[in-house]
């Protein structure tokens, strides 16, 4: 039958893949944890993990603590906390929903870094603003609520209410020639920021988080890590002074949509072939590791290196801008409401 002739190139394959290198294609600690936990079956040394549920709004809070240089190793990560909001709402043009979003965001940011009354904070807006999926950082500087320079010319009613708040969008190297930690690093030693808050377009390892996503950071940022490339850190190693990551995931490698497609395509073949003399090469192919079957098809790709995303792109970026920047602008700003950046961009 089809099937057993198929049985016995699957296995030569199978024994070909377990001998490759599997990187994994994730910006989200999340992702890594949950990939470590299906192979440990169990605790993972040195990771700690607290997830909260909104019901009402349909999102989910993930806190994962890599506390130590053990964990630090099996995650791929460095040590820090990584706060992750899910919610499908965040794709969707609900404008209620995403102020709930915006409000929850704040208040993780809040516990995550305690900022000074009179601090100054230098937002930094990653990625290249002329291709869509990559421009959220530079989208999200267009909407920050900048304070630095008002000085006497504050309004009087925002008295008290505002910290100085610097933006800059510097750029790739690709346009600019020039490293971007090198560019954060000098406006940094001008500017004298308390803190640095870096935003910037991820990629992620499961579909359904693409656009869905925030990922909020202690340990700072490497960027384009999660598409391959290796760029110099943007961390408090580097700059100085501490500096906090907000990503949301836009892309995903075209492997991982092949491979979320195979996990579909096995589970309606499992049910088709159940109780009939192929049953066993189904269970064969839903018993393949997920990290193996990735390995595969990264290996048939071999070398494409394609990143996918979806095709309302343009208007979802514009509202991932909207509840990153809203964010920030009120947990940067004490006594600031949402009305009121509203009133004075």
């Amino acid at each position: 039958m089809f099937f057993h002739e198929l049985e016995v190139k699957f296995l030569r394959i199978l024994f070909a893949v377990m001998k490759m290198n599997r990187n994994i294609r994730t910006d989200l600690a999340l992702e890594m944890r949950e990939c470590l936990h299906d192979e440990s079956d169990g605790k993972i040394s040195g990771v700690e993990i607290l997830v909260e549920e909104d019901q009402q709004l349909g999102a989910t809070v993930t806190w994962v603590s890599v506390e130590n240089e053990t964990g630090a190793q099996a995650m791929g990560k460095p040590i820090g906390n990584y706060i992750t909001l899910e919610a499908e709402a965040m794709k969707e043009n609900d404008p209620l929903a995403h102020e709930e979003i915006t409000k929850i965001l704040a208040r993780k940011l809040g516990q995550l870094h305690k900022l000074g009354e009179n601090a100054v904070v230098l937002v930094v807006g990653l990625g290249n603003r002329y291709v869509t999926p990559d421009a959220l950082g530079p989208k999200v500087c267009e909407k920050i609520l900048v304070t630095r320079h008002m000085g006497d010319a504050t309004p009087p009613e925002l008295h008290g209410k505002l910290r100085g708040v610097s933006a800059i969008a510097p750029g790739v190297m690709g346009i600019t020639g020039i490293e971007t930690a090198e560019i954060v690093k000098g406006v940094a030693e001008k500017v004298k920021p308390d803190l640095i808050i870096a935003i910037d377009a991820l990629a992620a390892r499961r579909t359904g988080r693409i656009n869905a996503t925030v990922q909020i950071s202690d340990a700072g940022i490497n960027p384009g890590a999660g598409m391959g490339n290796r760029r110099q850190p943007i961390n408090q190693a580097t700059m100085g002074v501490p500096v906090i990551a907000v990503g949301v995931p836009t892309v995903v490698d075209a492997a991982t949509l092949v491979n979320d497609t195979m996990d579909k395509m096995m589970a309606s073949m499992a049910a088709a072939l159940e109780g009939s003399a192929d049953a066993a090469f189904a269970d064969m192919l839903g018993n393949l590791q997920g990290d193996e079957r990735y390995g595969l098809i990264t290996e048939i790709l071999s070398p494409g290196n394609m990143f996918v995303t979806p095709k309302e792109v343009d208007a979802v970026m514009n509202r991932l801008a909207n509840i990153v920047a809203g964010m920030l602008n009120i947990a940067l700003h004490p006594g600031v409401t949402q009305e009121d950046v509203n009133r004075y961009l």
